[in-house]
């Protein structure tokens, strides 16, 4: 089907019936129909495996599941017969379930480097768990992030520093480091001498810790007296079963984990060194600190989906086959790409289990015109791809038939480089970045 004739009626009226009733249509800022061209955000009715469908009643290879939380793929076998067999014993009880223990006994069993956890059900409240525990811990204010990834929590300590921080006083509580820069790090806590609680990163991201450069976080922290959290939330699994602590050797001294744990149940994760994590318990005798208590958190078939993920990655070897699966496609892309005479405008970043892509103008810049014209094509061609993350129910064929829909797009692509304006081929406004100011 050419790209100008393909049409998502149906998906078209369920995003009216979605921003009618649900501010921004969606529940998450990244899945909003700004994301997508015009007129071609699929609703999805549902998925099974590496494939989603929309209820416009097409067929879909679907990348970065579920915001790269379902690596497993959708309705996995082993994952939906463990939540169905809590379901049905009943789900959230007035005191703790055994299963609580038993899920910590496996986490922290996968995650070694971690003494005690706590579970929650979004990243956002175990990222500020564990500021509040490091202010607490060092009794300082100020908490250092890392200016180079994107998100953290939806709190105000992160959402402040953001173009979208309307209704949030400015606490000037939050500072910035660049990542990969030691030099720029220890001016920073050298400059808030005694101010910083913690530092706050994700491990790794699009590209590889330089040599050297997580010791040296450890170092600086262990020097002027900060708490060393690592958000594993994407790291976690994808980059090994222990995260990128495991996989790097270098232990913080709390982390994060989400997204991957649960295969899209609602489960995360806030683990850490035990004299830190004790400060939320019973048994200390400081100041108590108000950590996660969330009425949801420990519910049963949640913690009873992590623990099956937990078994199959590690009995099935699932990160290899993820890392496997990538380089697959990113050698695809990239050779179609340089096939079509485009191989420096779309350009594959990240690990292979994490692969996203940057779509470049003319002068080598990034570009939102040219991502919609790319996003259109692949959608045309039934791949449903925001980013090129995999999820282990991929098949060959899978990344074959996608790597020849890139094709298809890199040819138009270079169409529109030629003609100097990718506008003919947008089908409306391009799309927008999710953090802006306006509208």
């Amino acid at each position: 089907m050419d790209h100008e004739e393909f049409d998502l009626p149906l998906s078209r009226e369920a995003n009216e019936r979605l921003h009618a009733l649900v501010p921004g249509g969606a529940h998450t800022y990244a899945k909003g129909d700004d994301q997508y061209p015009e007129g071609l955000a699929p609703v999805i009715s549902h998925g099974e495996g590496a494939h989603v469908w929309d209820v416009d009643g097409n067929r879909y290879v679907e990348y970065g599941s579920g915001l790269r939380s379902v690596s497993l793929g959708h309705a996995h076998p082993r994952v939906v017969e463990a939540v169905r067999r809590e379901v049905g014993r009943g789900t959230n009880f007035v005191r703790p379930s055994l299963l609580e223990a038993e899920a910590a006994e496996r986490f922290l069993a996968t995650v070694p480097t971690a003494e005690m956890v706590k579970f929650a059900k979004n990243g956002s409240d175990a990222t500020t768990a564990a500021v509040r525990l490091a202010r607490a811990v060092t009794g300082r204010s100020l908490v250092a992030l890392c200016a180079d990834h994107p998100f953290f929590s939806t709190d105000d300590w992160f959402i402040g520093t953001t173009p979208m921080s309307a209704g949030i006083p400015d606490t000037g509580l939050t500072v910035t480091f660049p990542y990969g820069d030691l030099a720029a790090t220890e001016e920073l806590l050298v400059r808030h001498a005694g101010e910083v609680a913690c530092l706050i990163l994700e491990p790794a991201t699009q590209t590889e810790p330089p040599p050297g450069y997580l010791a040296g976080l450890r170092a600086l922290a262990d020097r002027h007296g900060c708490v060393l959290v690592f958000d594993e939330m994407i790291t976690g699994f994808r980059w090994s079963e222990a995260g990128a602590q495991g996989l790097y050797g270098v232990v913080p001294d709390l982390s994060t984990f989400g997204k991957a744990l649960g295969n899209g149940f609602a489960v995360s994760a806030l683990a850490g060194r035990r004299e830190v994590m004790e400060r939320g318990g019973l048994r200390h005798g400081e100041d108590r600190v108000f950590l996660l208590s969330t009425t949801h958190g420990a519910e049963t078939h949640a913690l009873a989906a992590a623990m099956a993920v937990q078994a199959t990655y590690t009995e099935e070897g699932v990160t290899a086959r993820l890392h496997a699966l990538g380089e697959r496609l990113a050698a695809g892309v990239r050779e179609a790409a340089a096939a079509m005479g485009v191989g420096e405008h779309l350009v594959v970043r990240g690990r292979a289990s994490n692969l996203v892509f940057a779509t470049l103008d003319e002068r080598g810049r990034p570009s939102q015109e040219y991502r919609t014209l790319f996003l259109r094509r692949l959608l045309a061609g039934g791949v449903l791809a925001p980013s090129f993350v995999v999820s282990a129910a991929l098949t060959d064929a899978d990344v074959d038939r996608t790597v020849d829909v890139v094709g298809q797009a890199c040819a138009l692509y270079r169409k529109a480089l030629d003609a100097g304006d990718p506008a003919p081929w947008l089908g409306g406004r391009p799309v927008k970045p999710v953090f802006r100011r306006r509208a």
